[in-house]
């Protein structure tokens, strides 16, 4: 084990394009100023401004993981209340509809000969 170099640990360096990649400080020609990071978040995708806000307040990764998992999960349980709800309502409207045409059917023949008969003069 005495014949082996020295061990240099590797960093994550962000080249110029964007990219990170892992590099030995020692080999890299110049070095990288250390400039903090601006995140603007006006600048991030729609589907991840939730996750960034909520890290960059220090929220932490259960509530980002929360708003990933239970936010499609609440939209997709809206959806289907929703569309039980519609089902109902059309299933309600036919039927009404239904008793609507019976009533109609059935009570023609008695409510025209009632209305031909002479009214009732009472006891």
């Amino acid at each position: 084990m005495e014949h082996l170099p020295a061990h240099r640990p590797l960093t994550v360096i962000q080249l110029p394009d964007g990219q990170h990649v892992y590099a030995d400080p020692a080999a890299l020609p110049v070095q990288q100023p250390t400039v903090p990071q601006v995140v603007h978040i006006h600048q991030a995708p729609p589907d991840r401004t939730v996750q960034r806000v909520a890290l960059g307040s220090g929220v932490g990764a259960g509530a980002v993981a929360a708003g990933v998992y239970f936010g499609p999960l609440l939209v997709a349980a809206l959806t289907v209340i929703a569309a039980n709800l519609a089902m109902l309502a059309f299933i309600a409207l036919v039927l009404g509809w239904a008793v609507v045409t019976v009533v109609r059917s059935v009570g023609a023949n008695g409510s025209q000969a009632a209305a031909k008969r002479p009214a009732r003069k009472g006891r």
